[in-house]
């Protein structure tokens, strides 16, 4: 089986207004995949970031993600 593949386009991290991004744009933001960011997410102090949970969806805090990789 084969798995389609859409490339989708984020803004660039300098330009990202909003508090907080979805695990697919925060795993581009970081270079990891997805799968990563979902196993920080369920193990307490395993990753570099905490998301939040906002109606059982995460949400990754863009301050957060900038302080981790030296983004001003």
């Amino acid at each position: 089986m084969t798995r389609r593949t859409t490339k989708r386009t984020f803004p660039p991290l300098e330009q990202e207004q909003r508090p907080a991004v979805s695990t697919g744009q925060a795993a581009h933001y970081l270079d990891r995949a997805q799968r990563t960011l979902r196993g920080w997410a369920t193990e307490a102090e395993a990753g570099p970031i905490q998301p939040r949970r906002i109606n059982g969806r995460l949400a990754w805090p863009v301050a957060e993600i900038k302080r981790v990789l030296g983004v001003a």
